[in-house]
């Protein structure tokens, strides 16, 4: 039987495409067959660069292209849901970058376009697809720390001055949505479940987003999470799974490549303890997440990052921005 090739559509021209389309094109099941931009010189300037067949002066065009199964949304934060929502009612399947929606009436409207049209849409959290994100919960099962007490992490860069439109607060700018779902992400998978309660403290920059933010958040059993992310800060983006006999300390944790390593450690009050060392399969980070959604095309499976994963993720970080804002606690609902 001859194998399905997924066409692949670029909703937008994003510095993150780069990081899909080689995996795209290493897969045997998938190719990238055309992009749109909002003007026909920039799409076409696009494809002409990165070898691709068609090229589209407008989003709708694109959703009309009968070769397109599937759009990657790479748009803006605040361009993502609309986008989402327009793919599915074109019936193409979607991957969208996070956070695919910035309010729960957006998630709502794209959960009803997904099942109208009977096509799957799913976050690209990449790094959930991951070997090392597998192994590094299959270690904390395992007991390998004791019993577990605290998730920290530390997820930021320096964004540098002038104008990025992660610092714009039309689009949905704000460290929160750009940095800050990730070690939200990670606690809430490593769980397995959702935080009770959660406690923000953010720094309002003069672009008007948040461009500084530390979170808490309280799971059962007395596990707690704690997390620095930002846009000034150095570059990290390390996770820490501490328990009551050793710590796990994930150096790098959203792009895992070669040389990047996992650590376990049992100190003591006198003994630094020995390091053990783990390293994974130097594979593309975008790929599990590529291959994922085309098991559920192809294959029916479900996707490893459901709609409704997507909306519990969506719960915390309001709640955080909520508690941020006021000064209080907040119970998160979905």
């Amino acid at each position: 039987m001859v194998q399905r090739i997924l066409g692949w559509g670029l909703i937008g021209t994003g510095r993150i495409n780069a990081d899909l389309i080689p995996p795209v094109r290493d897969s045997d099941r998938h190719d990238i067959v055309a992009v749109a931009s909002r003007t026909k010189e920039r799409a076409e300037s696009y494809a002409l660069e990165w070898n691709i067949p068609r090229a589209h002066a407008s989003y709708e065009l694109l959703l009309a292209d009968p070769d397109v199964d599937v759009v990657y949304n790479s748009l803006p934060n605040g361009l993502h849901a609309e986008w989402c929502v327009k793919a599915a009612l074109a019936g193409k399947h979607v991957l969208c970058e996070k956070p695919m929606a910035l309010t729960f009436e957006e998630m709502d409207q794209i959960q009803r376009a997904a099942e109208s049209s009977g096509v799957v849409v799913t976050e690209a959290f990449m790094y959930l697809h991951h070997e090392q994100t597998i192994q590094v919960k299959a270690l904390m099962e395992s007991g390998s720390v004791g019993q577990l007490r605290v998730l920290q992490g530390q997820y930021g860069f320096n964004i540098g001055d002038g104008y990025d439109v992660r610092l714009d607060p039309s689009l949905g700018g704000g460290c929160m949505w750009d940095m800050g779902c990730y070690p939200v992400s990670y606690a809430r998978y490593l769980m397995g479940a959702e935080p009770a309660e959660v406690f923000g403290w953010g720094w309002v920059g003069p672009s008007g987003v948040e461009e500084l933010f530390v979170g808490q958040m309280r799971f059962r059993d007395n596990v707690f999470a704690q997390f620095t992310t930002g846009f000034r800060m150095p570059k990290m983006v390390v996770q820490e799974i501490l328990g009551d006999e050793g710590i796990l300390r994930v150096s790098n944790a959203i792009r895992a490549s070669e040389g990047d390593t996992v650590s376990l450690r049992h100190p003591s009050f006198v003994d630094e303890g020995e390091v053990e060392s783990f390293t994974y399969p130097n594979r593309h980070v975008f790929s599990g997440e590529i291959e994922d959604l085309g098991d559920a095309v192809l294959h029916g499976e479900a996707p490893r990052v459901s709609l409704t994963d997507s909306r519990n993720n969506l719960a915390v970080i309001l709640a955080l921005l909520e508690s941020s804002r006021t000064g209080q606690p907040i119970s998160v609902t979905g």
